[in-house]
């Protein structure tokens, strides 16, 4: 493994320097240009280029007009659009909807350097330059958006982003197999109009004739006007969602259809070598040092990826409509190269930040079954409880922790892409969780219980109170043996669809019972393609079909969110309001059993008030 000599091309100047005409591909990104593997555009990039292929970068261009757009010329194949490593709305707004002004993935952090939607407003500004050149998009923005889904921002539900785009081609799902597959064909002379049978893409046609081994999803106008057919179209999605037993989705838009073939297989392990053995330079380009940098190399430029795919199918992530349920994993040696190379790096200080994936200690498939059969259609590895067939070891992954830590310019190794603590708790063998606390992780562990009320956990997909209890006795009890005191730090999550405000108080009162209090913490936000997205807007969950009650007024979930950091003095007010509406007079007075304290004469005018329209009503009935 070694660091690529250049940068890939970003402008006239550095297609004279390779001695380039005309460019394969162009990749037009949302993020700054950062070279390195946690960035799509980069993978793709890298991925194009060692199959023989010319590729450039236009990185956050000007939308105002084309001239950005033009820089690189016109491409041979075509344009490979993204909106960046996050959904352009999510970047730009928080939960209430507020503009944010930073942006990790932007020269300096600042925002700005970005439009909204900017998948569709990048492909129509490419239209213009270029009427006739094909358009590939992909990324999350373009995976998560592939069909007609609700989006939160505009509180309605949009048509398929293939459609609104006008691109030719839409890659779901992490896309090195598709691109090169694509690529190829393209370069042995198919036209992109003919470029409709790879996997891990969708298109959209005039007309279709349906086989016995497709589904037909309720339209695009069903699903707008009616939820149950939006629950419907949704679990259809998800359930097939697989690459060995999914198939092909069709959907009605007006006259027009998106069709959705199966997600592509996955990279086997000596493809996912590959892809990060690939010369990445593992810095922002340097066009950008002037304006202060792009912050969000500094949390992955020493973390190393070991695996993709997640089989933990919380309801509240996206993740397993991306990535996909089977587990994706680099060899021993491929992540000791890299580690290796890291420990080169002049900036190197002695800490490797994290070795991991979308959950750390997932480091292999759940079961032998799924790679024949993919993976369940109709149960989940770890909800309710684990499944019988899955396989919890963690001896892999200890083995490569350990390797890397005995190397010469190591210091520590740390564990930050988060652990599944139900999948450690169930293993009998406790090596792995005593090595962690000793030797992975500093001062405190963070953890995401989400909840610990049982009726929300079980939307959430998340195992039950008692289980993340035996957790945190075992990890302190593990701490004392080490004569260790580190603490456990819960990410909590506010407004859940089916949490009430019985919850959210049952929730206040455990943290309460903790003596601790979040400095955090995440209202949950509906992002596309998620269950929890699904229940939102629909009221109900698709899967089981199960009524559930969805807090959407803004004053319930500002109480939900301040019952969370109750101990704040800027959130005693909207605390005590909702202690009041919950019937819970009791959790306010002076004293250790009580959320906050009583203020007499105040909660008197509020009872007061409260009994003033009480009789009122009592009046008018």
């Amino acid at each position: 493994m070694q660091l690529a000599k250049e940068f890939l091309p970003v402008s006239k100047e550095d297609l004279k320097i390779r001695n380039i005409k005309i460019l394969d591909f162009i990749i037009v990104t949302g993020d700054a240009y950062v070279d390195h593997p946690s960035f799509g555009a980069a993978i793709i990039g890298r991925i194009l280029e060692s199959q023989g292929f010319t590729v450039g970068i236009i990185s956050q261009p000007s939308w105002k007009d084309t001239i950005d757009f033009k820089k690189l010329g016109q491409p041979r194949y075509g344009f490979l659009v993204n909106s960046g490593n996050i959904d352009s709305m999510v970047n730009h707004y928080t939960v209430s909807k507020k503009k944010r002004r930073d942006d990790l993935y932007s020269p300096g952090g600042k925002g700005g350097f970005r439009p909204d939607r900017a998948l569709i407003v990048y492909c129509n500004r490419i239209k213009e330059a270029y009427r006739d050149t094909p358009i590939i998009i992909g990324g999350i923005e373009a995976s998560l958006r592939r069909f007609a889904h609700y989006d939160y921002w505009d509180n309605k539900v949009r048509r398929s982003i293939l459609l609104d785009t006008r691109a030719d081609l839409l890659v779901y799902g992490m896309g090195e197999k598709t691109i090169i597959q694509i690529a190829e064909l393209l370069r042995y002379g198919k036209k992109i109009e003919n470029t409709t049978g790879v996997r891990g893409t969708a298109y959209s046609s005039n007309n279709f004739n349906l086989s016995s081994s497709e589904i037909l999803l309720p339209s695009c106008e069903e699903v707008t006007e009616n939820k149950k057919a939006y629950g419907t179209a949704y679990k259809h999605q998800y359930l097939e969602q697989d690459p060995i037993r999914g198939r092909t989705l069709i959907q009605k838009h007006g006259n027009r259809y998106v069709v959705q073939n199966p997600p592509q297989n996955p990279l086997t392990q000596e493809e996912m070598n590959y892809t990060y053995n690939l010369p990445f330079k593992r810095a922002y380009h340097p066009m950008y040092e002037k304006m202060g940098g792009i912050p969000a190399i500094s949390e992955v430029k020493f973390s190393i990826t070991s695996h993709r795919g997640c089989f933990g199918s919380c309801s509240f992530c996206a993740l397993t409509y991306h990535q996909g349920r089977i587990i994706q994993n680099r060899s021993e040696e491929s992540i000791l190269e890299e580690a290796e190379l890291l420990t080169n790096l002049p900036d190197f200080k002695g800490y490797i930040h994290d070795v991991g994936g979308p959950t750390a200690n997932f480091r292999n498939k759940s079961c032998s079954f799924q790679a024949e059969n993919g993976a369940c259609r109709d149960k989940q590895c770890m909800f309710p409880h684990p499944c019988k067939n899955l396989k919890i070891n963690h001896k892999d992954y200890l083995a490569i922790l350990r390797r890397i830590k005995n190397l010469p310019k190591v210091k520590k190794v740390f564990i930050r892409s988060g652990i599944r603590y139900d999948y450690l708790i169930h293993d009998s063998n406790t090596e792995f969780f005593k090595e962690m606390v000793k030797d992975h992780i500093s001062g405190q562990l963070k953890v995401a219980p989400e909840h610990i009320s049982d009726k929300v956990l079980s939307q959430m997909g998340k195992p039950s109170r008692k289980v993340y209890d035996k957790f945190t006795a075992k990890y302190y009890e593990i701490n004392k043996s080490l004569g260790k005191n580190q603490f456990l730090v819960p990410y909590l999550m506010s407004s859940h669809p089916g949490s009430d405000l019985n919850a959210a108080i049952e929730l206040a009162l455990y943290i309460k019972e903790m003596n601790y209090t979040p400095e955090q913490v995440q209202d949950f936000y509906p992002t596309p393609g998620s269950i929890s997205t699904t229940m939102y807007y629909t009221g109900f969950n698709p899967l089981t079909e199960e009524k559930v009650y969805v807090p959407k007024d803004p004053e319930e979930k500002q109480m939900q969110r301040a019952l969370l950091q109750f101990k704040k003095p800027e959130n005693h007010s909207i605390v005590k309001k909702a202690l009041l509406k919950a019937g819970r007079e009791d959790l306010i007075g002076h004293g250790a059993k009580y959320l906050i304290d009583w203020i007499p004469e105040k909660f008197s005018k509020n009872k007061n008030k409260l009994s003033k329209k009480k009789n009122f009503k009592d009046k008018v009935k």
